[in-house]
């Protein structure tokens, strides 16, 4: 179970990315007072922790419905992450973890910004929902580790909000090389932890035997 929770928190602090997302916040913020810069990160936080609960409770029976099996889900998603944290690695941006090019530039014309890109697709991305669906499939209906899994993503989306609060101050202290040191660390931590849930998929398939 404490394995699991390490895991857990590990795979969505790197497909959230919490720091990440609150250097761009600030930066798409700055000519913003700050009281409103406060409402749109809790409203924007809380939108991404609604978004990812709604997946990780059913997100599971969901993809049973299209016939979709948890070896399929386990390799298919472990590529998805794979490919978001070989990106990260190389500090390009994709449209896995963060908004795209495109996005920034509409989100740029925008005063309020909760909605989007806030909540989806920078913290509710592709990644954290793949994570998400995958963490929660790991428990296999065990309802100790399916509420370790959503306590660690609610922690992780409270230290999210929190750093968007911060946002300004992490900013300046971490500027643009900074930044993209912390990426490539969580981008080589998140590839070993897809490369795991690949090889898990190709075990319970079947394939390898």
């Amino acid at each position: 179970m404490f394995e699991l929770a390490i895991i857990s928190l590990t795979t969505f602090i790197v497909t959230v990315g919490p720091v990440d997302v609150a250097v761009v916040f600030a930066v798409l913020t700055r000519n913003q007072p700050a009281t409103q810069r406060r409402a749109m990160a809790l409203r924007g936080t809380l939108l991404a922790a609604v978004i990812l609960l709604i997946f990780a409770l059913f997100g599971e029976a969901s993809l049973e419905v299209l016939g979709i099996t948890l070896p399929a889900l386990y390799t298919g998603g472990g590529i998805l992450l794979l490919l978001i944290g070989i990106d990260m690695v190389f500090a390009r941006s994709s449209g896995g973890v963060s908004a795209t090019a495109p996005e920034t530039r509409e989100a740029a014309g925008r005063t309020d910004l909760a909605v989007f890109p806030l909540a989806t697709p920078l913290l509710a991305g592709p990644g954290a929902i793949s994570a998400a669906i995958l963490l929660m499939s790991k428990a296999n209906g065990d309802w100790l580790a399916q509420g370790v899994v959503l306590a660690a993503l609610l922690l992780v989306m409270l230290l999210t909000l929190i750093c968007l609060l911060l946002a300004t101050h992490l900013q300046r202290f971490l500027g643009v090389t900074g930044s993209h040191v912390l990426t490539r660390i969580m981008g080589v931590l998140l590839c070993a932890l897809a490369m795991q849930f690949i090889f898990d998929g190709l075990a319970e398939s079947g394939l390898l035997n």
